[in-house]
């Protein structure tokens, strides 16, 4: 009809769905902050654990849903910086950090500022062109799902064996220095976004996935620390499979942002 006004992108169906998931992550990360303020510490890490599962989501069913939208990019950028790039920092922070004077606030800033340039280096990249189609399967530097779970890695043991140990500043500083230099690097990481079933090997994926549930309602804490104990097993082999590709696919150099990554 003549003289109607077009809604709003943001505003159609398809893509009030990815978006509602983003919203639902950034309440999850807020949320991990409330409970560090009021010492449950445990109900902070699942809530950055269900942060990670909706981050995961949202992106997927915008695929699905054929949704995706400028609005839902930069509104999950967002959100990935306060779920993963600020709670962690302040929950480490509330549970040992503050302890150690003026450098607990230092390194704890250091993550969240680390956390910013590389979501800044990530929307970058999404706007370079007539790169080899493969890159899309590694991620410069460790994502921000993974970096949250990596740095909270003390808390998350301490959970298993106790704190007395894990609870140390010293140990907390070793983790947020590291893992920030992993979320800055340009080393190679797997996306594990694009990663396909064949047909024939479903059946034995889904009892995987459904044994891993299992374990993780069983004994969450041992089982999340499994899993980035195996994520960080596959640093070396991406590095690996992407001094290889690149060897056989050259990136432009014009158009390349990875080209200094080894």
């Amino acid at each position: 009809m003549a003289g109607r006004h077009k809604r709003p992108d943001w505003l159609h169906i398809n893509k009030m769905i990815p978006n509602f998931l983003t919203i639902l992550a950034i309440s999850a990360g807020m949320s991990a902050i409330r409970f560090g303020l009021e010492d449950q510490w445990e109900n902070a890490a699942l809530a950055i654990l269900a942060a990670a599962i909706l981050d995961a989501l949202d992106g997927r069913v915008a695929r699905i849903l054929k949704g995706a939208s400028k609005f839902g990019a930069e509104l999950d950028s967002l959100s990935d910086f306060i779920s993963f790039g600020v709670a962690p920092a302040m929950m480490l922070y509330l549970w040992a950090m503050q302890d150690f004077g003026p450098v607990g606030w230092i390194l704890t800033l250091l993550f969240s500022v680390s956390m910013a340039l590389r979501l800044a280096r990530f929307n970058t990249m999404l706007e370079v062109e007539n790169l080899p189609t493969w890159t899309s399967n590694f991620f410069a530097g460790v994502p921000a799902p993974a970096a949250a779970g990596l740095v909270l890695m003390p808390m998350i043991l301490s959970f298993i064996v106790g704190d007395e140990f894990f609870r140390s500043p010293f140990v907390i500083s070793f983790y947020l220095i590291s893992v920030s230099a992993l979320v800055v690097s340009s080393i190679p990481t797997f996306s594990f976004k694009k990663i396909k079933v064949p047909t024939k090997r479903v059946l034995p994926f889904m009892i995987i996935a459904t044994a891993l549930v299992a374990a993780l309602i069983s004994a969450p804490w041992t089982t999340i620390s499994g899993v980035l104990f195996v994520y960080l097993a596959t640093i070396p082999i991406s590095i690996k499979t992407y001094r290889k590709r690149i060897k056989e696919d050259p990136i432009p150099i014009a158009n390349s942002i990875k080209e200094d990554t080894l």
